[in-house]
C-alpha cells in the first residue's frame, strides 16, 4: 500500500471514529444545542423582536439574529466537539500511539477537525430549520454562507484542537469557551449591528474576530453585513491559516503530548 492510500485510510479512520461519537451520543452532542437555540428564538426573537421591530436593512429582528445565532452554534459545538474529544483521547493515552505511528500529524489534525466540522455544520443546520419555525428566510449568496460556515467551524476545531493540547485536566476545557469564547461570542455583533455602537466599542468590536465570522454568514443569508465581505473572509482565512500552523507545530514537537 503507497503512503497516500496508507493516509487516506488513517484519515478515514478518524473520522469515521469521531463521526460514530457524536452519533453515539447524539442527546450530549445534537440536541441539548437545538433546545437552547429554541429558547433564543423565543426569547429574543420572538418577546424581544417584536417590540424592536425591523432592523438594519428592512429585515425583522428574528431575521437578522437568525444567521448570529446560527453560526454561534456552528463555532461552540465546533469547538467543543474537538477539545473534548482529542483532549480525552490525550487522557487515555491514545494519542501517544499515534503519535509513534507512521501517521503523519496533519492527517491526525485533518481527521479531529473535520469531525468537529462535521458536529458544527449538523447543529448548524438543526439550527436553521428551528428558525425557519419562527421566521422566513432566502439565501442571497448560498455559495459564500457554505464557506462562511466552513471557515468558521474550520477555525474554532483548530482553536478547539489547540486548547486540548495545552489542557492538563478536564477543568481546563471549559475555561476558554466560559471566559473568552462566549464573552466574545455576545459581542460578536450576533444580537445587534456595531453600527449601533458608538466609539470607542465600535473600534474595540472589529478586533473581535467573531464579528466578521457572524457577518460573513449574515451577509451570505440576508446580503447584509457591518464589514467589508472580503476583509471578513481574509480575516477568517488567516486564522485558518495560523491555527494550523500552530497545531502541527505543537503535534511536531509533542507539546502537552508524550509522557
Amino acid at each position: 500500500m503507497s503512503n497516500t492510500s496508507a493516509n487516506m485510510v488513517a484519515l478515514y479512520t478518524i473520522v469515521r471514529r469521531e463521526i460514530a461519537r457524536i452519533t453515539r451520543i447524539w442527546t450530549q452532542t445534537l440536541i441539548p444545542p437545538a433546545i437552547t437555540m429554541t429558547l433564543y428564538f423565543v426569547i429574543f426573537g420572538k418577546l424581544i423582536g417584536s417590540r424592536i421591530g425591523t432592523i438594519e436593512g428592512g429585515f425583522t429582528y428574528m431575521q437578522y439574529i437568525v444567521p448570529g445565532l446560527v453560526m454561534m452554534s456552528i463555532i461552540t459545538n465546533s469547538y467543543g466537539n474537538i477539545s473534548s474529544s482529542f483532549f480525552g483521547a490525550k487522557f487515555s493515552r491514545a494519542v501517544e500511539e499515534m503519535l509513534v505511528s507512521p501517521m503523519p500529524n496533519w492527517v491526525i489534525l485533518l481527521g479531529y477537525v473535520t469531525g468537529a466540522v462535521v458536529r458544527g455544520l449538523v447543529v448548524g443546520v438543526l439550527v436553521l430549520m428551528i428558525a425557519l419555525f419562527f421566521t422566513s428566510l432566502h439565501v442571497v449568496h448560498p455559495l459564500l454562507t457554505f464557506l462562511s460556515v466552513l471557515l468558521g467551524a474550520t477555525i474554532f476545531s483548530l482553536a478547539g484542537f489547540v486548547n486540548a493540547v495545552y489542557a492538563k485536566k478536564f477543568d481546563d476545557i471549559a475555561l476558554v469557551p466560559t471566559f473568552v469564547l462566549t464573552p466574545l461570542t455576545y459581542l460578536g455583533g450576533v444580537f445587534y449591528s456595531i453600527n449601533m455602537l458608538g466609539e470607542p466599542w465600535q473600534a474595540i468590536s472589529r478586533i473581535n474576530p467573531i464579528l466578521y465570522m457572524v457577518n460573513a454568514f449574515r451577509f451570505g443569508v440576508l446580503g447584509v453585513s457591518d464589514v467589508g465581505i472580503g476583509t471578513a473572509f481574509a480575516v477568517m482565512v488567516l486564522f485558518v491559516v495560523v491555527l494550523s500552523a500552530v497545531a502541527l507545530q505543537l503535534l511536531k514537537r509533542g507539546v502537552g503530548l508524550r509522557s
